[in-house]
C-alpha cells in the first residue's frame, strides 16, 4: 500500500476567493508546487479532496470543474509532483439544487471521499497525511483514521493538528513533514 497526502483544494493550494471555476481566478498559494513536489519526492501519492457545492449551487458545471481540474493537474506535472487523484463533492444539504441537495457521505467533514480515493489508490491511511484550511477538512480526516492533520490557517500559518503550540508557515510544514509524520 502507498501512502498519501491528501490536500483540501481552496484554501490550500490556492487562495479561497469563493467558488474558484476559472484557471485565471485562480490564486496559487506560494510554494505549493515546491512543497508537493517534496511530499512527492518523499513517496507520497498526492490526493485533491475538496468540497465543490459551487456545482450543486450552480454557480459552475461539472465540466468547468473538470477545465480547471486539467489546468491545475498540467501545473503539478510541470512541477514534478503529478496528482494520482482529484476527488470533489458537488452536494449540500440545504443550498443546492436538485439533485446536489442531499446529506451525504462525500461532503467533508465526513470522510468519504478521503475512503474513496483510499480504495481506489490503494492507500494506507495510517501513514497518510491531510492538509486542510477548515476544522471540517481535520474532522474528516480523523474520522477516515489519518493520524497526521494540518491545519493550514487563513493568515499563511498552519499547524499539526491536534498540537496547537506548533506554527509554521505552510511551506515550512510541508518541508518539514517527516518531522509531523513523527508527532
Amino acid at each position: 500500500m502507498d501512502k498519501g497526502a491528501f490536500l483540501d483544494r481552496d484554501g490550500v493550494i490556492n487562495h479561497d476567493h469563493a467558488y474558484v471555476h476559472r484557471i485565471e481566478d485562480f490564486d496559487w498559494v506560494d510554494g505549493i508546487l515546491d512543497a508537493a513536489r517534496r511530499l512527492h519526492a518523499a513517496g507520497y501519492r498526492l490526493i485533491i479532496v475538496t468540497n465543490q457545492s459551487g456545482i450543486g449551487r450552480g454557480y459552475y458545471s461539472e465540466a468547468d470543474f473538470e477545465r480547471l481540474n486539467a489546468a491545475i493537474r498540467a501545473q503539478f506535472v510541470e512541477a514534478g509532483a503529478p496528482l494520482s487523484g482529484i476527488y470533489f463533492c458537488p452536494h449540500h444539504p440545504e443550498k443546492a439544487l436538485e439533485p446536489y441537495r442531499i446529506r451525504c457521505d462525500c461532503r467533508k467533514p465526513e470522510p468519504g471521499m478521503i475512503l474513496q480515493a483510499a480504495k481506489d489508490l490503494n492507500i494506507d491511511l495510517t501513514q497518510s497525511v491531510m492538509f486542510g484550511d477548515k476544522q471540517s477538512d481535520m474532522k474528516a480526516a480523523l474520522r477516515a483514521g489519518i493520524p497526521t492533520r494540518v491545519l493550514v490557517g487563513t493568515d499563511g500559518s498552519a499547524r499539526p493538528d491536534p498540537v496547537p503550540e506548533c506554527t509554521h508557515t505552510a511551506r515550512t510544514v510541508f518541508e518539514s513533514l517527516d518531522q509531523l509524520s513523527a508527532l
